[in-house]
């Protein structure tokens, strides 16, 4: 360091030009990723309502000894994303199910808050038929029409304006379930004659808000400051250690010299 610093006396200072020209580019990045950002951001409206069964039909299979019940019902396949059956005063060991001639993606874990590591696109099934057993007196079916987390709730896409944003969220929200009819099934044990509750909601996405992204300015700057500085610290603290080190075995020499010097001349 000493010997770099002998041959450069403006080592230091072109070192202090080089770390203030290299904040000046990263605040100047980040101004631009703040400022000038193609990153939009949108949000949906989810919509949920029930929706209306047509009256239940009663089979009893005296050959099984087990009633069959059956309900019809017709969605709204605009924007359709969630399909929820739920269903009380249901036997044990009996089985619920919904079917629909488009197919459903479903699965145990969907909705579950306390599922472990699952994603609905890798592990949803799509099925034209979705069935479970029925062990507690009420029970719940949860469905999609597509696992793509991007058809509800927030997502993102680069776009040149507000309006060319709201445009491609537009298109990428709107969808068409066409296949709307969806049966509902229930076969209990035994010859029954009181029906059991089943509950038919639906979720629709409606466009919200749609904003350019932004970041917070003044902490990012701070954390490239940092960098910088920390950079820099692992480059120039190492070496002046080394040339503090230097010095100060410099200056023991010396001393050692001079009383070396001094003894002699004593002598």
């Amino acid at each position: 360091m000493r010997k770099a610093l002998a041959q450069n006396p403006n080592l230091l200072r072109t070192l202090i030009g080089m770390g203030l020209t290299l904040i000046f580019l990263l605040a100047y990045a980040v101004y631009g990723a703040t400022i000038e950002t193609e990153v939009y951001i949108y949000e949906s409206d989810s919509i949920e309502s029930q929706v209306t069964l047509d009256s239940e039909d009663r089979f009893y299979d005296a050959d099984d000894n087990r009633t069959i019940w059956t309900w019809d019902a017709d969605l709204n396949g605009i924007n359709l994303t969630w399909v929820n059956l739920s269903g009380e005063m249901l036997s044990i060991g009996s089985t619920i199910s919904i079917s629909n001639s488009e197919g459903l993606y479903s699965h145990p874990d969907l909705g579950n808050p306390d599922a472990d590591d699952f994603s609905c696109s890798e592990s949803c099934k799509k099925d034209e038929d979705h069935t479970i057993n029925i062990t507690s007196e009420s029970t719940e079916i949860i469905a999609l029409t597509d696992p793509n987390p991007a058809l509800r709730g927030k997502g993102s896409l680069f776009a040149d304006s507000i309006d060319e944003a709201l445009e491609k969220s537009d298109e990428i929200l709107s969808t068409n379930f066409a296949q709307t009819s969806v049966r509902i099934t229930v076969i209990e044990q035994g010859n029954r004659d009181v029906a059991p509750t089943v509950t038919l909601t639906q979720v629709n996405e409606e466009l919200g808000d749609v904003e350019q992204f932004e970041i917070d300015a003044a902490t990012e700057f701070m954390w490239a400051l940092a960098a910088v500085i920390g950079c820099f610290g692992m480059i120039l603290v190492p070496s002046f250690t080394v040339y503090w080190a230097a010095q100060a075995k410099q200056k023991k020499l010396e001393l050692k010299l001079q009383v070396a010097q001094n003894s002699l001349e004593e002598e």
